[in-house]
C-alpha cells in the first residue's frame, strides 16, 4: 500500500482532500464487508450517499470500546487465511480484545512506526534499545521492531528485564535511542548512580517514551520529566497510541503534543453527548482508521481524554497534534468532592524520589462513594518519607488518599501475572 510520506507537510486542504477521498473508500469497504457496521447501518438508517465531506462525519453513529469486545470478531473483515498476526488489547480497562492484522496492516504499521520515529528525528543507522515485551500479542514492541527495520535502523530487543541488563547492552552496543517507559528511565538512573555508571557520556541521546505521558495537560514537562531532565541531558519524546487505532502519536522536536499521521487516522474530540469540541478543550478521542484492512474501526470512542490543537508546527507539519492523555473517561474518580483521574495521582507520587514503586487502588464505599488507597514502598525513614508524601498529594491534589506502606514485592503480587505493561492502577 502506497502512502503520501510529506503529507503531513502539505497544506490543510491537501490533507482533507487525502483524508475525504480515504473516508470514502473505508465506509464502502465497511458497506461491503464488516458484519457490524453493515448490521449498524441497517439498525440506524444510515445512509452512506449523504456523506458528502469531512464534516458529515459526524452524522454517522459511534463505536465503543464495549462494542468492540461484545462483538469482537463482527468486526473482521477479511477471510480468516487472510490473518497475518492476532494481536490483543492490553486489557488496562477491560478485558483483552482481540484486533487481527492483515499482511497489508503490518506493513501500514511499519509505516506508522517508521514515520513516528522519523516525527522524533531519528535516522537511518541510528541503534534503538527496546526495553519492552515483543511477545505476549503485543502490538507495541512489534511495531516498533518493524518500524526500526523500515527506518534503516538497528534494534537491541533487550525487552522489559532489569535495570543492570539494560546497561550492559547499553555499554555493549552504544545505542544511541532507548524506546522505554519513563518510570523505568527513572530506574535506569538510580542504578547507574548506586553502581557509578558514567550515563551522562554513554551513546543514549534520546528516549521514545511509551505509556506513561512526560507532560502535562498544558504540554509542559511533568514532574516524571522533570526528575530525569535534573540528572540526565537527554531528549524525551512523548507518544500516544493504542492497539485498536494502529497509529502511533509522536512528539516532534518542539514537544508541542503528538502529531497525527492524517494519511492513516481520523480524529475527534467529543463530549459526553458525543458533540465536537472546539480546538483546546479536553474531550473524548474518538477515532476512524485508514489503511486498515483487517479490523477498521469508524468513529470508534477510546475513552481517553485529551486536547487537540490545530495551529501550525515550527517544525513545519500542518497535522493536528494531540496533548497527552490527561485520563480515562471510565477512571474518572470522585474523591471527597474533588475529580481525579489517576495520572494526577501518578504525578504528584513521581516528586517523590524516595518512593520506588506503588500501587492505587479505587474501591466503592459502602455508600457509593470512592475510597482511594496508595500502596506504597519506600526507601529511607518512613517518618520523614510520609510527610513529603501527604505534602506532594496535598499541594498537586488538595486531597490525601489513605496510605499503606509495604514492599515493593508485595506490590508486585498484587498486579495480574499476565499485565504486559506496569499496571499503576486498580478498580475493585
Amino acid at each position: 500500500m502506497h502512502y503520501r510520506q510529506h503529507l503531513s507537510f502539505e497544506s490543510k486542504e491537501t490533507i482533507a482532500e487525502v483524508q475525504w477521498q480515504s473516508l470514502r473508500h473505508l465506509l464502502l469497504y465497511l458497506s461491503q464487508h464488516s458484519p457490524y457496521y453493515q448490521r449498524l447501518f441497517q439498525e440506524q438508517a444510515v445512509d452512506l450517499d449523504a456523506i458528502q465531506s469531512l464534516a458529515d462525519l459526524q452524522q454517522l453513529p459511534t463505536t465503543t470500546k464495549d462494542d468492540f469486545s461484545a462483538h469482537n470478531f463482527d468486526f473482521l473483515c477479511v477471510p480468516r487465511a487472510a490473518i497475518a498476526d492476532y494481536t490483543t488489547t492490553s486489557g488496562t480497562t477491560g478485558s483483552p480484545v482481540t484486533v487481527a492484522l492483515t499482511e497489508n496492516d503490518l506493513q501500514r504499521l511499519a509505516y506508522n512506526e517508521e514515520q513516528s520515529f522519523i516525527t522524533a528525528g531519528c535516522k537511518a543507522g541510528d541503534v534503538f534499545q527496546l526495553m519492552l515485551t515483543l511477545d505476549r500479542q503485543f502490538m507495541a514492541g512489534m511495531a516498533y521492531y518493524s518500524g526500526i527495520r523500515k527506518l534503516g535502523g538497528g534494534a537491541v530487543r533487550v525487552g522489559a528485564v532489569s535495570p543492570q541488563t539494560q546497561w550492559e547492552h547499553i555499554l555493549r552496543f552504544k545505542p544511541e535511542v532507548m524506546v522505554a517507559v519513563p518510570s523505568f528511565i527513572v530506574k535506569l538512573l538510580d542504578y547507574a548512580v548506586q553502581h557509578h555508571i558514567d550515563f551522562q557520556h554513554c551513546s543514549i541521546t534520546k528516549a521514545i517514551c511509551i505509556g506513561e505521558p512526560v507532560r502535562q495537560g498544558d504540554l509542559s514537562p511533568n514532574t516524571l520529566a522533570k526528575r530525569i531532565a535534573a540528572q540526565w541531558n537527554i531528549q524525551l519524546y512523548s507518544t500516544y497510541a493504542s492497539t485498536e487505532m494502529q497509529t502511533a502519536f509522536t512528539e516532534c522536536e518542539y514537544g508541542c503534543g503528538g502529531h497525527l499521521r492524517p494519511e492513516l487516522l481520523l480524529v475527534e474530540i467529543l463530549d459526553e453527548n458525543g458533540q465536537a469540541l472546539p480546538a483546546g478543550e479536553a474531550g473524548e478521542v474518538t477515532i476512524t482508521t485508514l489503511g486498515v484492512e483487517g479490523m477498521p474501526l469508524l468513529r470508534y470512542r477510546t475513552g481517553d481524554i485529551c486536547s487537540a490543537y490545530e495551529e501550525p508546527c515550527a517544525c513545519g507539519r500542518n497535522t493536528l497534534r494531540l496533548s497527552p492523555v490527561t485520563g480515562r473517561k471510565n477512571q474518572m474518580i470522585k474523591y471527597k468532592g474533588t475529580t481525579l483521574f489517576p495520572p494526577a495521582v501518578f504525578d504528584a507520587l513521581s516528586t517523590v524520589p524516595q518512593i520506588k514503586d506503588y500501587l492505587m487502588e479505587v474501591s466503592k464505599n459502602e455508600l457509593g462513594t470512592d475510597e482511594i488507597l496508595l500502596h506504597i514502598a519506600q526507601s529511607g525513614n518512613l517518618d520523614e518519607v510520609e510527610p513529603q508524601i501527604k505534602n506532594a498529594l496535598q499541594t498537586k491534589l488538595r486531597v490525601i488518599p489513605a496510605l499503606h506502606f509495604t514492599s515493593s514485592a508485595v506490590i508486585q503480587s498484587m498486579r495480574p501475572a499476565e499485565s504486559r505493561k506496569p499496571l499503576m492502577v486498580i478498580f475493585k
